[in-house]
Formats: C-alpha cells, sequence, structure tokens
C-alpha cells in the first residue's frame, strides 16, 4: 500500500469529501486506513465498570484506501504516489506532480 501512517491524505469522495487528515492506522488486508476527523460515527455505551459514565461515545471508522489521496508537503497538491532508486540503492516514495521525495513516516509497531 502506498499509503502509510502519519500521511497528511485528502478524502475524494463520501460525505466527509475534500476534508484533510492525517493517517492514524492502516490496514493492509482490508485495504481501509483510519483518518483522524474523518468518517466519524457515535456509539451508544452502556454505562458499566469501564465506562463509568455511559452515553454517546465519538469514533473514527475505517475508509476505503481508494477514497483518500495523499498531500504532497511539498507542493500542497493532491497527488498520486510513485516510486524511485536513489544512488545508494534505497526505494523512495515521489510526488508523481512535482517529483519530490515524500518524507518516510517514522515506522511504530503499533497492534490493535
Amino acid at each position: 500500500m502506498r499509503i502509510k501512517t502519519n500521511d497528511e491524505v485528502v478524502v475524494l469522495s463520501g460525505k466527509d469529501r475534500g476534508k484533510k487528515g492525517k493517517v492514524t492506522a492502516v490496514d493492509l488486508e482490508a485495504s481501509k486506513v483510519t483518518v483522524e476527523g474523518v468518517n466519524e460515527v457515535k456509539r451508544h455505551v452502556r454505562r458499566s465498570q469501564r465506562n463509568m459514565q455511559g452515553g454517546r461515545l465519538s469514533k473514527m471508522m475505517p475508509v476505503p484506501v481508494a477514497k483518500v489521496m495523499l498531500v504532497c508537503p511539498t507542493c500542497s497538491k493532491p497527488t498520486r504516489v510513485g516510486y524511485k532508486f536513489d544512488e545508494a540503492g534505497k526505494k523512495n516514495r515521489v510526488c508523481k506532480k512535482c517529483g519530490a521525495v515524500l518524507p518516510e513516516a517514522p515506522y511504530s509497531k503499533k497492534r490493535n
């Protein structure tokens, strides 16, 4: 998948079309990404020992990766992602519009 955690993306279609946000989680098997501030749903939770208050909680749900597009930090435009190898032989992600190398996000091994 060409979109990674901590990338800035814009939503292309759906109720949140045009919103920008940061990718918080990527699900490779389902081809979905969770973006902060996008596809927010209310979940009704009963009062319990874990949740003393109860009521309606707001939760971010994943969206299909085909509905989001990466925003290049250099040219600030939504763009497709390509790959190029540098002199050292390292594979880098590049912006298809301006050709700039996209910075690699720090890898965090977070499991759900």
